[in-house]
């Protein structure tokens, strides 16, 4: 019985080696396509991310330098700061922490634009360091 699996074997090696390649790049590929998607929502949600900064931006800029409190709307920046939050939520672990952290500073400052340059220091720093944690992050993807 041996000898019958063993000469099975013999004749059989370059179909079973086929098969056993064709499982290894099927699993190469499936992990591979995994990976592509993973890296493809981190990119988007960074991108994402860096506009609504930008936008965020905008609102403490508007409010505090030129007074405007229609273009400078504190509910503009409210919006602008949970919607990167969430962005952060689906991203690398740096920038769901500093987006985290975006909201705290937000909260704790939004009232001071107008007429408080701490406020607005603290607001945009923290705005600087998530978007340096991001575009680390987006670099570092393969």
């Amino acid at each position: 019985m041996s000898n019958d699996l063993a000469r099975q074997l013999r004749e059989n090696a370059v179909a079973l080696t086929s098969l056993l390649l064709v499982v290894i790049g099927l699993a190469y590929n499936t992990w591979r396509n995994e990976q592509t998607e993973f890296n493809d929502n981190i990119r988007a949600a960074g991108f994402e991310i860096l506009v609504k900064l930008g936008e965020l931006e905008r609102v403490v800029f508007h409010n505090h330098y030129d007074m405007d409190e229609e273009r400078g709307s504190p509910r503009a920046g409210w919006a602008f700061v949970l919607t990167i939050r969430d962005m952060g939520q689906l991203s690398l672990e740096g920038a769901k922490r500093e987006s985290e952290k975006l909201v705290d500073v937000w909260q704790a400052n939004w009232e001071g634009l107008g007429d408080d340059d701490a406020a607005v220091k603290a607001i945009s720093d923290q705005v600087d360091a998530l978007r340096a944690v991001v575009l680390e992050e987006l670099a570092a993807l393969d």
